[in-house]
C-alpha cells in the first residue's frame, strides 16, 4: 500500500475516528442551517488555533466531496503575532496541505491600549478586517470557527453579565459590508472533540497569543479578568452533576417560547408582551 502523507491521516482520522463527533456534526450544521450554497465563494478565517485549523481542514474536504462546485480561499490575519506564533502557523498550514493567504495588521497593539473592552474590540476589528480582505478576494461569505461550546458560553455569558438572553447565530448578514455572509459551520461540534481530534494527531497549535491571554495564564485561578473563561470554569463544574446541560442549553435556544416572555428585542426594537395581551 502506498504510505499516507500527514495530511491523509489526518483526514482519514475524521472520517473514520471522529466521525460521529467531528465530520458528523459538522455536515448537520452545514445542511440544518443551509450554510454553503452552489456557486458561493468562501474566505475560511485561520487564526492559527485549533478551532479554525480544524475547520479549514473539514471545509477542504467538503469541497471535495461535495454535490454541488463552491470556491474557498483560506486567509491568515496576522494582528501581531510574534515570530513563533505566526511561524507555527505556517508549519500546521503545511502539515495540513491547507494553502493560506496571509495579510497583516496591528490589531493587538490597538486592542491592549483599550482601557475597557480589549477582548470585544480585537473581536471587532478582527471581524472588520476579514471581511474587507475577504471582499477583496471575492468572496461572498466568510467562515468562522466558533463551536458548540462558544455558543453554549456566549448565550451564560450575555444572561449573567449582559442582562439579556442572546444567543449565537449560525449565520448572519454583514450590516456593514453588502453581500457578505458570515456563516460557523462548526456550530454543532463540542470543544471536547476538536481537543481530542488534535491530540490524537498530535498537533499543536497557537492560542490567542496576545497580551490578555498572558495576563490569563498567568493568574491564580485561571480566569484573569475574562468573563467568558469564567464562565467555561463553571460550566465546566455544573457538568459534574449534570452531564447534558450544554445540550439543554443548545436545544432551548431551538425552541425559545417568546409568548412566556414579559418582553423581548427584534431587529432592534424592544417589545412588550401588552403589546399583544388583550388579543385573543
Amino acid at each position: 500500500m502506498r504510505e499516507m502523507s500527514a495530511a491523509q491521516m489526518i483526514e482519514r482520522s475524521i472520517t473514520k475516528t471522529y466521525r460521529d463527533t467531528v465530520w458528523n456534526p459538522f455536515i448537520r450544521a452545514m445542511k440544518q442551517y443551509e450554510l454553503l450554497h452552489k456557486g458561493d465563494k468562501v474566505a475560511v478565517c485561520i487564526s492559527g488555533g485549533k478551532d479554525s485549523m480544524l475547520l479549514a481542514k473539514l471545509m477542504q474536504m467538503l469541497q471535495r466531496y461535495s454535490d454541488f462546485p463552491f470556491d474557498l480561499e483560506f486567509l491568515v490575519m496576522d494582528p501581531g503575532y510574534n515570530a513563533e506564533n505566526r511561524k507555527k502557523i505556517e508549519e500546521n498550514a503545511q502539515i495540513l496541505e491547507i494553502p493560506i493567504t496571509i495579510f497583516e495588521t496591528n490589531i493587538f497593539d490597538v486592542a491592549d491600549k483599550a482601557e475597557k473592552y480589549p477582548c470585544y474590540l480585537c473581536a471587532k476589528m478582527r471581524r472588520g478586517h476579514l471581511y474587507k480582505k475577504a471582499q477583496e478576494m471575492g468572496c461572498n461569505k466568510i467562515a468562522l470557527g466558533h463551536h458548540f461550546s462558544d455558543v453554549i458560553e456566549t448565550t451564560v455569558l450575555s444572561l449573567f453579565y449582559g442582562s439579556q438572553l442572546q444567543g449565537m447565530m449560525p449565520k448572519l448578514h454583514s450590516t456593514n459590508y453588502e453581500g457578505m455572509e458570515l456563516i460557523r459551520p462548526l456550530y454543532c461540534v463540542h470543544e471536547e472533540d476538536i481537543v481530542r481530534w488534535a491530540r490524537y494527531n498530535e498537533l499543536t497549535f497557537i492560542r490567542c497569543a496576545c497580551k490578555v491571554t498572558e495576563r490569563i495564564a498567568h493568574s491564580e485561578d485561571g480566569t484573569g479578568d475574562s468573563k467568558r473563561q469564567e464562565i467555561k470554569l463553571l460550566l465546566r463544574e455544573l457538568k459534574k452533576t449534570n452531564p447534558n446541560i450544554e445540550n439543554s442549553i443548545f436545544n432551548a435556544i431551538h425552541a425559545v417560547h417568546i409568548d412566556t416572555f414579559p418582553g423581548y428585542k427584534s431587529k432592534g426594537e424592544d417589545h412588550s408582551f401588552l403589546e399583544k395581551y388583550d388579543d385573543r
